[in-house]
This record gives structure tokens, C-alpha cells and sequence, in this order.
């Protein structure tokens, strides 16, 4: 027995003094408690909507108040017109627009029946869906005090139109998010392990006596795997277009060009993390596993962002994959050009170059 507890001490000793191992062990379920939490519902919260009130009297004055008091809605912008919603939209100013008839007090007094209209964009599907059932719901629920007050039945007509996506395909939102998280994981696991197994494969001395330099050899890695990328972009892209029904709206060229600076971008992440590990196993690890949960849960793809905390959202804007869904759907299915992905692509450019000087620094000339 005192042999038996004399290992079971030696084991307790190996786990305390592994303090990468117990990060996992304890970090894990925790981090994974936080994010499936906080960060994953399907309710949709502060959405930013756009009014146009064209009747501006009481009614629509305390139906207005109520959406903006409502936790799923802020008004986010009064409008004049219809097409400045559209702008909007474009712009991810507004994920909807609620519209009121010109005298919709009046029809509901003298007729017993108004009509208002949600445009909501449904560029995302689940998400345009959602908000537009959640803006009805508040005006049934106004209609239902109105018939328990008056003997009179009083109507509100609700119209609703889906920006963007009007047949409300999945594919819509599913075939960007997908690509995302295809290219991400893909690229950064082809170069994750590059250096690394010539490092196990001991012909990592034959390299560094080369007179080249240590970002020619890292250029020289990424390069083929760049190649491979991008024809994966054109199977995506040709799949989407005559198997899935995803329109191409924007510039071709401009979204090939997107695509292929974010290919660059998971090609130098990879790359990063080959300079920073020692082993295949290690790599492939934090290239697939490590990235793929912040890649589904910030880029927006399945969850909207909004719906996270704070501190959620703060750290969403440090993961790539949220900018290159944004350019994703505003050029493929709002056909939305470069002023609208400029900043993105920006972005993503800066992180490109980030990851890619790290990894220069990170590479040892000397084993």
C-alpha cells in the first residue's frame, strides 16, 4: 500500500511540475464554460436598427420607444427615405429598418388597421430572420393591449422584406463561413509544420549553411503552399457559384485578391508557429485545434457578435477571420466594392505583416 501511494505522489509531482499540461487541464474548461456561455446564442441582442417614420405621431412615437427599450434592439438611425436603409446595410450600420406608414395613427383610429414594413438584412440569414421576428413580436404584443383596452379590433399589417438573400438560403451564410474556416485551418497546418520537420528530419544544417537569407527561406516555404491555396479558392468558389446557388455579385477580381491576401495571412501564421515549436505533433495541435475555436466563435459566422460581452467583442477585433467574413459577404452577396472593404483588408494586411516578421524573428540560424 505505501509503494501504491508513494506513485500515486510521484504522479501528482509530474502533473504540478508540467505547468503547460496543467494550463490545459484546468484553462480548458474554463475557457470553454466562458465561451459556450456567453459568446454562443442563437438570441439575437442590441441589434441597430434604422427608423422612417413618415406618420411621426404618438403611435409610432411609443412604438419607437418601445424597440429602443427592448435589450434586442438600439435605434441606431432615423432615416427619410427607404434607400438610406440600403446604405446603411451596406455600410453594417443597421442590421434592419423598420418603416411606419405616412398617418398611421389616423388609419388606426378611422380604419382599425395600419401597416408598417421591416427590411432587415438578410445577407445573414439566421441573424436578418431573427430580428425581423423579434421587431414583429413587438408590434403583435402592441396590438394585443390595443383589442384588450378597446372593443374595437385593431390591426397592425406587418410587411417584411429581406434585404440581399429574399428566398432566406442557409447557403448564404453558410458557404462564406465555411471558406473561412477552410482556408484558415488548411493554410495554417501546411505551413505549421514546414520548418518543423525539417528540424525533425535533421536537414534543417544542410538549409542553414545556405547563403540565403532567413526570410528567403521562409518566403521559399510559403510559396508553393500559397499556390495550393489559391487553387483551393477557385474550387470554393466554382462549387458555390453552380452547386450551392451562391451569387457573385462584387468584382471578381477584387474578391480573388481578398482571398489570396488572407491565404498569405494563414500561410504566415502557420509559419509562425513551425519557428515557435519543436515537433510535428505540437504544431499540428495548435494549428488545427488552437485555432479553430476562436475562428468559429469570433468571425461572426455562427453567433453574431453583438450578442458577446464586452471584453468578447474587444478580443474579436484581434482575429482574423472576422475581417475576411465581413469582405466575404459584402463583395460575394451584397456586390459591395473596394470603399467598403478597404479598412478590412487594411487590417488584414497589418496582421499579414505582423505574423511574417515574427516568424523572421522567431527563425533560429543556429540549432
Amino acid at each position: 500500500m505505501r509503494t501504491f501511494l508513494a506513485f500515486i505522489r510521484k504522479e501528482f509531482r509530474h502533473v504540478m511540475r508540467d505547468r503547460r499540461s496543467l494550463f490545459v487541464i484546468i484553462g480548458m474548461p474554463v475557457t470553454m464554460l466562458l465561451l459556450y456561455g456567453f459568446a454562443l446564442s442563437n438570441e439575437v441582442k442590441n441589434s441597430k436598427i434604422a427608423i422612417l417614420d413618415l406618420s411621426k405621431d404618438d403611435v409610432t412615437a411609443q412604438l419607437i420607444e418601445r424597440l429602443d427599450a427592448s435589450r434586442y434592439f438600439t435605434v441606431a438611425e432615423y432615416i427619410n427615405t427607404p434607400e438610406q436603409a440600403d446604405a446603411l446595410f451596406r455600410q453594417g450600420k443597421a442590421r434592419a429598418a423598420v418603416v411606419f406608414q405616412e398617418g398611421f395613427q389616423k388609419h388606426l383610429q378611422q380604419t382599425n388597421s395600419a401597416s408598417v414594413q421591416i427590411i432587415a438584412d438578410a445577407a445573414d440569414t439566421n441573424t436578418g430572420n431573427t430580428v425581423a421576428f423579434y421587431i414583429a413580436n413587438v408590434f403583435r404584443e402592441y396590438q394585443n393591449e390595443l383589442l384588450e383596452q378597446q372593443k374595437m379590433p385593431y390591426r397592425i399589417q406587418i410587411e417584411t422584406q429581406m434585404a440581399y438573400n429574399p428566398q432566406l438560403k442557409s447557403a448564404f451564410n453558410f458557404v462564406p463561413g465555411v471558406m473561412v474556416l477552410v482556408l484558415i485551418l488548411l493554410c495554417a497546418m501546411l505551413t505549421a509544420v514546414a520548418i518543423v520537420r525539417e528540424k525533425e528530419l535533421g536537414t534543417m544544417e544542410l538549409i542553414l549553411v545556405s547563403p540565403a537569407r532567413p526570410w528567403m527561406m521562409i518566403l521559399a516555404k510559403a510559396f508553393p503552399f500559397l499556390l495550393i491555396g489559391m487553387i483551393n479558392v477557385g474550387v470554393i468558389l466554382t462549387l458555390s457559384y453552380t452547386v450551392m446557388g451562391l451569387p457573385m455579385r462584387g468584382n471578381l477580381l477584387l474578391l480573388l485578391a481578398e482571398c489570396g491576401l488572407f491565404v498569405l495571412l494563414a500561410l504566415s501564421l502557420g509559419l509562425l508557429i513551425s519557428t515557435r515549436t519543436n515537433s510535428q505533433q505540437i504544431a499540428l495541435f495548435i494549428s488545427l485545434v488552437g485555432l479553430m475555436l476562436p475562428s468559429l466563435v469570433f468571425s461572426g459566422f455562427m453567433f453574431p457578435l453583438e450578442n458577446m460581452p464586452k471584453p468578447m467583442q474587444v478580443i474579436s477585433h484581434i482575429i482574423p477571420t472576422r475581417y475576411f467574413f465581413i469582405i466575404l459577404k459584402n463583395i460575394m452577396i451584397k456586390g459591395l466594392g473596394w470603399s467598403y472593404v478597404w479598412k478590412e483588408t487594411l487590417i488584414m494586411a497589418g496582421i499579414t505583416l505582423f505574423f511574417l516578421g515574427m516568424a523572421v524573428r522567431s527563425f533560429k540560424v543556429r540549432l
